[in-house]
């Protein structure tokens, strides 16, 4: 854990130093103490106390001297540390490193904080020792936090206050079982210290017609691929692949509109289909169905620079072995590497139940 924290903090301050003139940052430290929250009944026993912790931030700071930051309201981005002590012996305690983004609003007085990255539990599921932990099924985990705050910078020299919400979810997206998954819901109160004694001018030099924007339609093809597991604990880890086209329109720099389809290579389904037809005939299962699966799905695409969000709502077409229904979400991001290819990590799920962690190359024609 000290080599954690060591390397964590080196990483800061070689970035600070590195930093550029045209900008500015900061560090925040905020306490935060809650709630897991019920979203499913099979967890009841792991809710006891209420989860408290602290995160650690390194902010660097923008002011427009690239178009993209303008556009944003200047946001920062930067470097998270997490500890979170679930107050439950079964759980243990949670480390987690994150990249995140600050946007701004209501004249930068209030942040709105995304951040992603993954985590280590101490203590996960284990048949023997730790049986009743069917939250975590491994040690190291998916992690997403969200931060909703009140912010009044250098209220105190170069200290200032934040105040507001904290959401933390935890989760191994099926790549081992048992995964139930955590949410922690907190309330934080938090301490800024700024690294300079002053900022560069925010820059104003965007275009009058920034905004008018026109691309013609493009088309995508992605490969998508990992490890994934049943819910069936111990019925083994296997690779899936995923084949997807869409088209995508531009409606303005920001935003993109996406139609396509996927084709599904889901092993993990064709051993639950075997198993299914073993355990439980009465439900009338032959063990000779299709695996495989087609969907058809529309999205959104938020650019950031060269990062984006992406969002898609998906109905199987070709569905031969019913498995938690017809309809699916993916979410994640695409990190553009050049004009036409990128990088993808990306969850897909069923309503609140995921299936995989999805990592991806594509290529925008």
């Amino acid at each position: 854990m000290k080599l954690f924290l060591a390397c964590f903090f080196s990483l800061i301050c070689c970035i600070a130093i590195a930093q550029d003139k045209q900008y500015a940052s900061y560090f925040d430290v905020n306490y935060f103490k809650g709630n897991i929250a019920l979203h499913n009944n099979d967890i009841l026993h792991l809710i006891q106390g209420h989860p408290e912790g602290v995160i650690l931030s390194w902010n660097k700071e923008t002011f427009g001297f690239e178009d993209w930051e303008q556009r944003y309201n200047y946001p920062d981005y930067g470097v998270s540390f997490a500890y979170q002590n679930l107050k439950n012996e079964v759980l243990g305690n949670n480390y987690s490193l994150y990249a995140h983004y600050n946007f701004y609003f209501f004249k930068r007085n209030l942040i709105m904080r995304i951040g992603q990255g993954i985590a280590y539990t101490t203590n996960p599921y284990d048949k023997e020792e730790n049986y009743r932990n069917i939250a975590f099924g491994s040690r190291i985990l998916s992690s997403t936090y969200a931060m909703l705050n009140y912010k009044k910078e250098r209220v105190f020299g170069r200290f200032g206050l934040q105040a507001g919400l904290t959401f933390i979810h935890y989760s191994n997206a099926n790549v081992k079982a048992p995964n139930t998954s955590i949410n922690a819901v907190a309330l934080n109160l938090g301490v800024t210290y700024s690294l300079e004694d002053k900022k560069p001018e925010y820059q104003h030099t965007l275009p009058e017609n920034d905004s008018e924007f026109s691309e013609p339609i493009k088309y995508n093809l992605v490969f998508r691929s990992g490890v994934n597991e049943s819910d069936i604990i111990n019925s083994g880890q296997f690779v899936f692949y995923t084949l997807s086209a869409y088209a995508d329109k531009r409606i303005n720099r920001k935003s993109a509109l996406q139609l396509g389809t996927d084709v599904f290579f889901s092993n993990f389904l064709k051993e639950y289909i075997k198993y299914k037809a073993v355990a439980f005939p009465e439900e009338d299962v032959s063990g000779d169905e299709d695996y495989k699966r087609v969907g058809i799905y529309a999205g959104h695409e938020l650019f950031v620079n060269r990062i984006s969000l992406v969002s898609q709502l998906g109905y199987y077409v070709y569905y031969p072995f019913d498995f938690e229904g017809r309809l699916y979400v993916r979410v994640g991001l695409k990190r553009y590497f050049a004009k036409k290819w990128f990088g993808a990590i990306t969850l897909k799920s069923h309503g609140f139940k995921a299936e995989a962690v999805e990592l991806g190359i594509g290529v925008r024609l």
